[in-house]
């Protein structure tokens, strides 16, 4: 399989409040890319955030505004192009929030959820939350909500999946965004 994962952390609720996100490029089964960029978003940091992901103001201060990450990133997300992400709802939903903030145009893709995916194909986990997949799977995790380590994470659990499973038990689970 070919595709991106991609994985974001914000700086609070605001859907525009992406404060660093990450790629990982996956040609063949075998990610062969990745990407990271703190982000430094025109919002305020909510305590309860930080202490999901151990972000501050003061981490992202000389880091890009989005506009600017989005210039390196968008030909990742080319049309008919699958994106991946675990909880794919809120990854998408900062993707979008956080272009249309910027009045960028959105690009169309396929999408792909990896809790969904992992709920319908894996269903005798204790839950299916990115750490427990990963550790059911063998899958190495190192910081959870570390964007890269995330979004490394959710393309190994595709991986996983496409080669226990098969492709074809896949098309289920994608959208067109």
């Amino acid at each position: 399989m070919n595709f991106i994962a991609m994985d974001f952390e914000t700086a609070n609720h605001e859907k525009y409040s992406a404060v660093s996100i990450a790629i990982a490029v996956v040609r063949d089964n075998e990610v062969v890319d990745k990407f990271y960029s703190l982000i430094k978003p025109e919002t305020y940091f909510s305590s309860r955030n930080t202490a999901v992901h151990g972000l501050t103001e003061s981490d992202v201060v000389q880091a890009p505004k989005f506009p600017e990450v989005w210039a390196v990133i968008a030909p990742f997300f080319k049309e008919d192009k699958l994106v991946v992400a675990h909880n794919a709802s809120f990854d998408n939903s900062s993707l979008k929030g956080t272009l249309a903030y910027y009045g960028i145009e959105e690009p169309h893709y396929m999408l792909l959820d990896t809790v969904r995916s992992s709920r319908k194909l894996l269903p005798d986990f204790k839950n299916h939350k990115l750490n427990t997949v990963a550790t059911n799977l063998g899958i190495t995790l190192d910081h959870h909500h570390n964007a890269l380590d995330d979004a490394v994470a959710a393309a190994n659990i595709l991986i996983y999946e496409a080669e226990h499973f098969g492709v074809d038990n896949l098309k289920y689970f994608v959208q067109n965004k």
